[in-house]
């Protein structure tokens, strides 16, 4: 009977040993494929990634790949000619637009040029226009479809933005935060 009962603590530890093991090579690996999937392995060093060209350029290779989508607006309602920014930032409207992206944005997106789940947004204004960004953060899934360099980066990420629902006004002052983080003054 001693030697039973010996025989399942036995048993019982080594499960427990075994189980402990394989709970550590399963996060390990979870840390391993979320590093790898938003480009973690990446040197500082590396190229010009799709979404870091200038609008310039970008516009001759969009638009050849698919010659309904405007590179330089991107797919929404919001065009130049509705969203006007001045040359200085409006400091009121980036004060709202921090506190909308602490809410909703900077979970997956970073102030830097880092990525985290998300590109960071360091020099998305000098890249990107206003009526381009309030259309992509406002209008995702369209965008994603039709624009190479956002599906390009998708295959950096491998996390499809979502659409975070908001407002035009929401979108308005999260632009002007990132002109701030720009460097704008």
């Amino acid at each position: 009977m001693i030697a039973v009962i010996k025989t399942r603590q036995l048993r019982t530890a080594h499960l427990c040993i075994n189980f402990n093991h394989m709970k550590k090579v399963i996060a390990l690996l979870s840390i391993v494929a979320v590093v790898t999937a938003c480009g973690g392995g990446e040197s500082a060093t590396n190229t010009t990634t799709a979404t870091e060209q200038p609008v310039a350029e970008a516009t001759e290779s969009s638009s050849s790949e698919n010659p309904s989508y405007d590179p330089k607006r991107g797919e929404g309602k919001f065009t130049a000619e509705n969203v006007q920014v001045g040359d200085k930032v409006d400091e009121a409207m980036a004060t709202s637009g921090e506190q909308i992206a602490g809410v909703k944005c900077t979970s997956c997106h970073k102030l830097t040029d880092e990525k985290l789940v998300g590109p960071g947004w360091k020099g998305v204004t000098e890249r990107r226009r206003p009526e381009w960004i309030m259309n992509f953060i406002t209008n995702p899934d369209p965008m994603i479809d039709k624009d190479p360099e956002v599906q390009a980066q998708l295959e950096l990420c491998l996390v499809r933005m979502p659409n975070q629902s908001l407002s035009d006004d929401d979108a308005r002052h999260i632009v002007e935060f990132m002109r701030k983080n720009d460097g704008i003054k």
